[in-house]
């Protein structure tokens, strides 16, 4: 095999490779709307538990807000999910990274309503864990599928998993629902946005 072979096949692989990637980031972007779902489910719990507490709490009075507000946003995702994912192929990091969002979702399912139930969950357990988490995930995705973007919210939800452990309950409160509002509704309409774009080059281009 010469040089000149040689050099064919490997660009043919990189080229494999980024589109592979691309794949995978525009895998992402159509799920845009899970991250603006969730972080919408965050705000409305949190103000929800805080309705006539007279000031911003993350759990304030109400004990159903938290449970009813997760229960209803994964039953959304879930059902809006097989519907959308049906008949759809995947790429091999679009499957990676569906399979890692599944991973942490099922994570937090299980973990949170043990922790509350037993009686371990406090403001900053909760956030340090959430923070944690999705960190983790959009870090994951982010080196995954090579995007600056999806890595800048993953540092923003490490810094709050820290900041969890040294500020006081009200300045928890606005970290946290600041991080959910760049990381979740801002990144999820950034998502939403671009695929919306591509689907309408697409039709144009049919």
């Amino acid at each position: 095999m010469d040089k000149s072979t040689e050099m064919h096949e490997l660009r043919e692989r990189l080229e494999l490779i980024e589109s592979m990637i691309q794949e995978g980031r525009r895998k992402t972007e159509s799920w845009g709307w899970t991250f603006l779902l969730w972080g919408a489910a965050y705000f409305v719990a949190i103000f929800w538990a805080s309705w006539g507490n007279g000031s911003l709490s993350m759990w304030g009075h109400n004990a159903v807000a938290w449970p009813v507000t997760m229960i209803v946003a994964a039953a959304l995702t879930t059902l809006i999910g097989i519907r959308m994912d049906s008949g759809h192929p995947h790429t091999t990091l679009g499957r990676a990274a569906i399979s890692l969002w599944i991973a942490v979702g099922v994570s937090m399912i299980l973990i949170f309503p043990a922790l509350a139930t037993s009686g371990r969950l406090d403001v900053h357990l909760f956030v340090a864990l959430v923070g944690t988490m999705l960190g983790t995930a959009n870090g994951a995705s982010a080196l995954m599928l090579k995007w600056k973007i999806q890595f800048g919210c993953a540092v923003v939800w490490w810094a709050i998993s820290v900041a969890a452990c040294f500020v006081s309950d009200a300045q928890l409160t606005v970290l946290f629902l600041l991080a959910l509002f760049l990381c979740q509704i801002v990144f999820g309409v950034y998502a939403m946005t671009r695929e919306a774009r591509r689907r309408k080059l697409g039709a144009a281009h049919a």
